[in-house]
């Protein structure tokens, strides 16, 4: 028998219907582990890419590879200056041989070079990775978000040098959290690193210093942006209120870690001495090294810290004071090919002689010597032929025509993409009137334009006076295609402003 109290201890919400989607607060915490997810797909892309190697690879862990070189770097850099290549491979090369020793040492630095080059994503234009994720808009709806991040990045030194630096993304992926806040995992980690060492657990300790250790660097990461940001723009970046706060609280936070680890460096000493067992001697020998790199890396971040200010009061008045750069980039076919193609040639000449006469540049002469003044007026001159000399017959091959698509095909697709401005069609039906036509590769051809519309040049058909444009847009809807997959993108067709193309053209010419 249910009694009155037990019916009016029912929470409301759950008689009152369906519960309500989950708060900002928590599909933040989504989306942080899903950045988090994202950041460790390059790593395991490693091992699924390495049988795509000219060779048998499968014996190699590079995910294991790519982790020691994270490891490596950040380790290896310092606040100014970061890690050499050529050293992080070298050593890299001793624990890619201890997993495959009978292998050859030439394929051990390739290996090492492949996963470097991998985590700087040599082959990428901007040399980054790009995940998408999805969340929930403030009115319910589901967008879907970009997360674009690096691991590993290649900054320029001095003498033309090039080192290597660890992101953000890299070190949270190292120690295992992203978007930690950096204060409050320090504490954490070293309340941890203490506790551990008075317990005499030196194996579990190290790895808390460690990750206290890679904390510290991203402490000193974050400090470093922002000065390279404030010299190149002051405006870029909060003075008034956000670096202050973040120089008082670095501040206090070294001040802090002072004490802790001085303190941690006394107990370890201790634990070291009085130990019998070699291990614990080693282990406790390996966390005096690790402490004592901490309290390096706090006293460079403090006078770091201490140069900030006076590094952006100089910055300030350096930038108020810059002339303002008045010169502006040259577009040769706006500014010179469009105006002056429809000119008559006589008006066409004055333009050209004047644009070449001071777009070729200096020319310099040659430093005249009086040996060589009389070399040159003593040098008998060189008969030559009339007509100069006899050019060789060049032998002329016919290049074989392999492009797999006809002239015929691209007139086809052409007029099958032909569309009204105010009727955009959907890939799938289009590909499906493609196939209605008997011609099999039709189809691919239709879906490659499409796909190449999904990123249109605008600028370009412009400037070269296209009256419209063919453009393509993603809208989230799957493509349910036997032979194609993907999205199911509106292709459509956008007129241009031929007004605006004149007046442009006028106002250059």
């Amino acid at each position: 028998m249910t009694s009155p109290a037990s019916t009016d201890s029912v929470p409301p919400q759950l008689s009152a219907g369906p519960r309500p989607a989950p708060g900002p607060a928590a599909d933040e915490g989504l989306a942080r582990r899903l950045r988090a997810l994202a950041c460790t797909a390059p790593l395991h892309d490693l091992d699924a890419r390495k049988a795509n190697l000219a060779g048998e690879y499968s014996v190699y862990g590079m995910a294991e590879v790519a982790l020691a070189a994270i490891d490596l770097v950040t380790l290896n850099m310092d606040f100014d200056t970061g890690a050499d290549h050529e050293q992080i491979v070298a050593r890299l090369i001793p624990r890619i041989a201890a997993q495959a020793p009978h292998r050859p040492a030439a394929e051990h630095e390739r290996v090492a070079r492949w996963v470097l080059e991998n985590l700087i994503n040599v082959g990428s234009v901007d040399r980054g990775f790009r995940a998408v994720y999805g969340t929930f808009a403030p009115d319910g709806t589901y967008v879907r978000r970009d997360y674009d991040f690096k691991l590993i990045e290649e900054v320029p030194g001095p003498g033309g040098t090039v080192y290597l630096r660890t992101t953000d993304e890299a070190v949270n992926v190292l120690v295992g959290a992203l978007d930690t806040d950096v204060t409050s995992a320090q504490i954490a980690a070293e309340v941890k690193l203490e506790v551990l060492i008075n317990r005499g657990r030196l194996a579990d300790a190290q790895l808390a210093a460690e990750q206290a250790r890679y904390r510290t660097v991203q402490y000193s990461e974050t400090l470093r942006r922002a000065l390279e940001a404030t010299r190149r723009n002051v405006r870029a970046v909060d003075w008034l209120n956000a670096v202050p706060d973040m120089i008082a609280e670095a501040l206090d936070h070294v001040a802090e870690r002072y004490r802790h680890e001085n303190a941690i460096l006394t107990n370890i000493r201790k634990a070291r001495d009085e130990t019998e067992e070699p291990e614990h001697k080693r282990r406790a020998a390996e966390l005096v090294d690790i402490v004592k790199d901490c309290i390096r890396r706090h006293t460079q971040l403090q006078s770091r810290l201490l140069e900030a200010g006076p590094l952006f009061r100089a910055e300030q008045d350096r930038q108020a004071f810059a002339t303002p750069a008045t010169t502006s980039g040259i577009d040769l076919y706006g500014h010179l090919v469009a105006p002056v193609l429809p000119l008559p040639l006589e008006q066409a000449i004055r333009v050209t002689d004047a644009f070449f006469a001071r777009g070729t540049g200096l020319r310099t002469p040659v430093s005249v010597r009086v040996a060589d003044l009389v070399d040159i007026l003593l040098t008998p001159p060189v008969e030559r032929e009339h007509l100069g000399a006899e050019m060789p017959e060049p032998d002329l091959i016919a290049t074989p025509d392999d492009s797999r698509f006809s002239e015929e095909q691209l007139a086809a697709a052409t007029e099958l993409l032909d569309l009204p401005a105010d009727a955009p069609r959907r890939l799938s039906g289009l590909l499906a009137e493609a196939r209605r036509t008997g011609d099999p590769d039709l189809a691919y051809l239709v879906a490659l334009l499409a796909v190449h519309a999904a990123s249109p040049a605008v600028g370009t058909a412009y400037r070269q006076g296209e009256q419209k444009l063919l453009f393509a847009v993603d809208d989230g809807t799957e493509l349910d295609d036997p032979e194609f997959g993907g999205a199911d993108l509106i292709v459509g067709t956008a007129l241009l402003d031929a007004a605006g193309m004149a007046a442009d053209r006028t106002e250059a010419a």
